[in-house]
């Protein structure tokens, strides 16, 4: 009998651990948010230039949130947040100079939006609970890409306040800002 109830006890411990954790399900339910709003959610490691895991630059994964926007090309440009607004990153300011001559208009091709030092001070207007979470902003090609830890967005210790409900106009939100930053840097070329 004892070994009846000992092979239980394991195989009912076996199926319990192949259960996933409560975190897990919401991060699972916000990137499958992200995807179906357009916002192409990857988890990467972190690139060196933002600052990740305990603060420290280029420690640990994050989460990268990218729009495309077919109609428009960026220059390559780095921004930090910095206490809630784009800062330009140092690689990226050393080479404005450069980059300002360079940008012109390919006949047959989208213009080359001039990115540098467009959103230099843009505030991140996000629900408070995102602010602290962001922090990076990339622009490559067609794309717009947020980096922002959006595993501590579903954890209760640094988001007590998290409701499932909330997910979705969260990132509506997010996405919105990130249209904002592209007609800013659309209009202002």
């Amino acid at each position: 009998m004892w070994v009846a109830i000992a092979i239980g006890l394991f195989v009912l411990g076996s199926i319990m651990a192949l259960k996933p954790s409560a975190i897990d399900v919401r991060l699972d339910k916000l990137r499958m948010t992200a995807r179906r709003l357009g916002l192409n959610p990857k988890l990467i490691a972190c690139p060196d230039w933002v600052r990740g895991q305990n603060d420290e630059f280029g420690k640990g994964m994050i989460g990268q949130y990218c729009l495309i926007m077919d109609d428009m090309k960026f220059a390559e440009t780095h921004y930090r947040v910095i206490n809630g607004k784009l800062k330009l990153d140092d690689i990226s300011a050393s080479s404005a100079d450069s980059s300002r001559s360079t940008l012109v208009s390919q006949s047959g091709s989208l213009p080359v939006v001039s990115s540098v030092l467009n959103l230099q001070d843009q505030p991140v207007t996000l629900p408070a609970h995102m602010v602290p979470l962001v922090k990076g902003v990339y622009l490559k090609a067609n794309s717009l890409v947020v980096f922002w830890q959006d595993t501590r967005y579903v954890q209760p210790a640094t988001n007590p306040e998290f409701k499932i409900q909330h997910i979705e106009p969260d990132l509506l939100a997010l996405k919105s800002l990130m249209q904002s930053w592209a007609e800013k840097l659309a209009n202002k070329d």
